[in-house]
């Protein structure tokens, strides 16, 4: 591992200035992404600014109803949230979907949004990879593939997502918020992660220096009857092969209102809309939530070895739904 330096932030302005003032600087949160791509010779920061100090570990109402949710809070406690159980309980599933209790008990909210987007030739310095050296080409297509992108990927990357959090984030409408040296700023989720395209190694549109400071919950009552489902190749710590965060309001029959995002099917969460539209106003009924996951995956660009993922998502969609049906008319 390369020689680094170190420093704890204990506010955000300073936070900010420390790493502006450091070429190759980057923020540590629990760290349980970026010291593994650390030791893998992936990421060679010159400066680690630690801000697990940082005053930003609350979880609170907004005036709205809505859910404003701090940088620094662990996931661990994300999950046993009151408040986010109760209302948003996707939210709390996707999240102990995720990694091992001991992880969860380290990484941090921000942190889970800025995790790479990746695959095993990311981690392989003996690879090419786009993501990791623009320009060197993407391997995976040819290559290992069955766990990669079927949605928005191109020639120059097919990795997928790993995280379930932003899954749920990006099913409810969530606004990331940051600081940079000219002041705080917010991007909707739906921004927040850039399209693939061909510059892979961009993933966000954060600006550069920018700390991620919360994530707000816009009042969604639907949120309260949403469900996470994660599939995976063992029960144990693994990323998903497949995943959904959905949530369903049914009144006499019918879709009022529906939210659905997927998981390991793109380089960022998934939000599927074109299936939200199909299902707005028409039946609450296993044939319908079919028809709107075709609609979604019609999209799809499936490799040799990662058609699966089709069928799979659409299995996902209706059992999800068919669910939070039987559940709402109990």
């Amino acid at each position: 591992m390369r020689e680094f330096g170190y420093e704890r932030a204990f506010d955000v302005s300073g936070a900010v200035a420390l790493l502006g003032a450091a070429p190759e600087a980057r923020f540590l949160g629990g760290g349980t992404n970026l010291i593994d791509l650390m030791k893998a010779g992936v990421e060679r920061p010159a400066l680690l600014v630690d801000v697990r100090e940082l005053p930003l570990d609350g979880i609170e109402f907004t005036r709205d109803g809505g859910l404003r949710i701090g940088a620094t809070v662990t996931n661990s406690d994300l999950a046993a949230h009151p408040d986010v159980r109760r209302h948003y309980p996707a939210l709390a599933q996707a999240v102990l979907a995720g990694a091992s209790g001991q992880l969860r008990n380290m990484a941090t909210v921000g942190g889970n949004l800025l995790q790479r987007t990746r695959c095993g030739y990311f981690s392989d310095l003996s690879e090419p990879c786009n993501k990791r050296a623009p320009g060197s080409g993407c391997p995976a297509l040819a290559g290992e593939h069955h766990n990669h992108a079927i949605l928005g990927a191109s020639e120059h990357c097919v990795a997928t997502h790993p995280s379930d959090m932003a899954v749920a984030l990006a099913a409810f409408d969530a606004v990331v918020s940051y600081e940079t040296a000219d002041g705080p700023g917010e991007s909707p989720i739906a921004e927040f992660y850039r399209p693939v395209g061909d510059t892979p190694h961009i993933e966000t549109a954060l600006p550069p220096g920018a700390l991620i400071t919360g994530v707000t919950l816009p009042p969604a009552p639907v949120a309260a009857h949403s469900r996470y489902r994660k599939v995976r190749e063992r029960a144990s710590y693994a990323f998903a092969i497949g995943s959904i965060a959905a949530a369903l309001d049914v009144r006499d029959g019918a879709v009022r209102e529906v939210r659905l995002a997927f998981g390991a099917v793109a380089s960022r969460p998934w939000r599927a809309r074109a299936a939200e539209r199909v299902l707005i106003g028409g039946p609450a009924s296993a044939e319908a939530f079919a028809a709107a996951a075709d609609a979604e995956l019609d999209a799809a660009e499936a490799l040799p070895e990662n058609g699966y993922k089709v069928t799979l998502t659409r299995n996902l969609v209706v059992a999800v739904l068919t669910e939070l049906t039987e559940e709402a008319a109990r």
